[in-house]
């Protein structure tokens, strides 16, 4: 019954944040002015940079994860993990096809080996890697460590995708938000960004904790299975 009540809790607290995700859309289209160098297309920005953000976020829950189950010589954090891997592999999509989007009327490509983007398409890469790994190896302390080993070298891609555009020459744009001397957007522009940016924090870390309570359910569902077949 808490685990239901529980769960219904997630579901709605989910689709009130996509509901304010949806208000963060209305107001980067209709309220905020548009840029004067990019034009219409810099827009695409206020899901652009929310999504990123939210991939490196779940990065960061991978590293707790993937720490604890190797403290811990268990699985248990394994759910957690796994759950992490798959919202981040999301927003990590997510990210590379906005930024492509962006790109082709900004440079004239879809794509191209840009610092930033080449180590935003290894952590994809990574996150793919990690659940085929999980569903590779059998269940056990092999697969704890395997696992947990590559959860860490996820998330030390992070600030490298971060620092890129500051260690390498690099088509991205540099830093607009975080840098010295404060931030170059315009107000509006940037009170809408960081909303959305918030937003999805939190969208991702829901869509985490509703992920791994549905693992944990289908572990325990199978313990049980298991003990009755036995």
């Amino acid at each position: 019954m808490t685990a239901r009540k529980s769960k219904f809790t997630l579901a709605n607290s989910l689709t009130v944040l996509l509901a304010l995700v949806f208000v963060q859309w209305l107001l980067a289209w209709f309220w905020v002015p548009v840029d004067e160098a990019q034009g219409e297309v810099y827009r695409i920005v206020y899901l652009h940079v929310p999504g990123a953000f939210a991939s490196f976020l779940s990065a960061g829950v991978l590293l707790v994860g993937s720490l604890l189950a190797l403290r811990s010589k268990s699985e248990h954090w394994l759910n957690l993990s796994r759950a992490a891997a798959e919202v981040g592999l999301l927003f990590t999509l997510l990210t590379l096809a906005t930024g492509s989007i962006w790109g082709k009327p900004t440079w004239g490509v879809w794509w191209t080996w840009d610092a930033r983007l080449t180590t935003s398409f290894l952590l994809a890469l990574m996150y793919g890697g990690w659940i085929l790994l999980f569903g590779a190896i059998p269940q056990g302390p092999s697969r704890t460590r395997s696992c947990s080993i590559l959860g860490v070298m996820i998330a030390a891609d992070v600030p490298i995708i971060y620092k890129s555009v500051t260690w390498w020459r690099t088509l991205h744009q540099p830093q607009t938000i975080l840098r010295t001397g404060g931030s170059t957007m315009d107000g509006d522009m940037l009170s809408v960004l960081l909303f959305g940016i918030a937003i999805m924090a939190v969208v991702s870390i829901n869509l985490i904790l509703v992920r791994q309570e549905t693992l944990s359910l289908e572990q325990e569902l199978e313990e049980k299975s298991l003990g009755v077949t036995s």
